[in-house]
């Protein structure tokens, strides 16, 4: 099976994705991240911070953080 990436106007997206899940031979994936995901994502990165000021886990210092990118 191959794999595509596309980038859509924000006008045409639902109809898009109306149109390519009508169609049997492709499998649509995911829709982007879900509110549970995103949500659930946040509270693992709040979870890491109380966990460094606890001093239980280490952290990344900003500038070296900066330097990777």
């Amino acid at each position: 099976m191959q794999e595509i990436r596309l980038k859509i106007a924000d006008g045409k997206y639902q109809f898009f994705m109306e149109l390519i899940k009508s169609l049997d031979f492709v499998q649509v994936d995911n829709d982007g991240d879900s509110k549970k995901t995103i949500l659930s994502n946040i509270k693992k990165g709040l979870e890491e911070v109380k966990l460094i000021k606890e001093g239980k886990l280490k952290g990344t210092p900003a500038k070296d953080f900066l330097d990777e990118l």
